[in-house]
């Protein structure tokens, strides 16, 4: 089969007779068929903006290296490396993650070893835990989860910045 039209060749390709194709023709559709759940608004969290593509890094994998981007992520198997997006990180129970995280959102229902810098918003579930230090806007952590690490959250950095330089100041003097 050529993979470039050629001018002579039927506008719409048919498959050989004896080769089924695996999608019905409209002819073949049963009227009670009902068309699937739409997956990307199932498995898009509330409040997310319909504009971001999410990633996925499936239980199955894993991957080493760098992620870089405006998206969300959501990471279920294991990652080893930094991520840095424009989105949200999810990172999901039973998922490990080994690297520095910078995103808008962070939600840990696995482990993450490694800082979280500049995050809007963390959220450590029950079956998360965190090892490394964390600065966020807002932090919330439910009962059973666990952190080993400092954490700084409720601070904007022009509030960080000039509490940095008085602790200076008073050192200083």
């Amino acid at each position: 089969m050529a993979l470039w039209k050629e001018p002579n060749a039927p506008t719409s390709p048919t498959p050989p007779p004896s080769m089924p194709t695996g999608t019905p023709t409209p002819r073949e559709t049963p009227m009670s068929a009902t068309p699937p759940a739409n997956t990307e608004t199932l498995r898009r969290p509330q409040g997310v903006r319909g504009e971001l593509k999410e990633s996925l890094i499936s239980a199955d994998l894993t991957i080493e290296g760098k992620i870089e981007g405006s998206g969300h992520v959501r990471i279920a198997g294991s990652f080893k490396g930094d991520v840095n997006v424009q989105g949200n990180l999810t990172i999901e129970a039973g998922a490990r993650v080994n690297g520095q995280v910078r995103a808008s959102t962070v939600v840990v229902a696995g482990e993450l070893h490694g800082n979280i810098e500049a995050a809007v918003r963390v959220e450590l579930l029950e079956t998360g835990m965190v090892v490394g230090d964390v600065k966020a806007g807002s932090l919330t952590v439910a009962a059973g989860s666990r952190m080993r690490g400092q954490v700084e959250f409720g601070w904007t950095d022009k509030s960080v910045s000039s509490l940095s330089s008085a602790k200076v100041d008073a050192a200083a003097s």
